[in-house]
């Protein structure tokens, strides 16, 4: 069968099984391409829910450590008010002598 286009020039028009045949095909194209993409969904909504718990238990921690600091301030600041000065020193040489074997143990290596 043969069609005139606006242009005076005739086009076969495939039989109606072959476009059906066509038509399956692409179908069965974009079949496969929905259900890839379904499938990339579903995995991406597994990160998500992970990474969520994940930043959940971060927050959690951060929450912990942040109170665990509040109070040693705290307890620092007590001290200070309290005039030990002798304490402070202590502390401030043991903290010292703490970093100066950590560098040392670092540059050994």
């Amino acid at each position: 069968m043969r069609r005139a286009h606006g242009s005076g020039a005739y086009q076969v028009v495939p039989e109606r099984s072959a476009l059906e045949e066509q038509n399956d095909s692409l179908f069965d194209g974009l079949k496969t391409k929905t259900h890839a993409l379904k499938s990339l969904c579903i995995e991406i909504g597994t990160e998500v829910r992970s990474q969520k718990n994940l930043l959940d238990e971060m927050d959690n921690d951060f929450d912990r450590t942040h109170g665990l600091l509040s109070n040693t301030v705290g307890r620092v600041g007590r001290l200070i008010k309290a005039g030990h000065y002798r304490y402070i020193f202590y502390m401030i040489a043991f903290s010292v002598f703490v970093f100066f074997v950590i560098y040392v143990i670092l540059k050994l290596r």
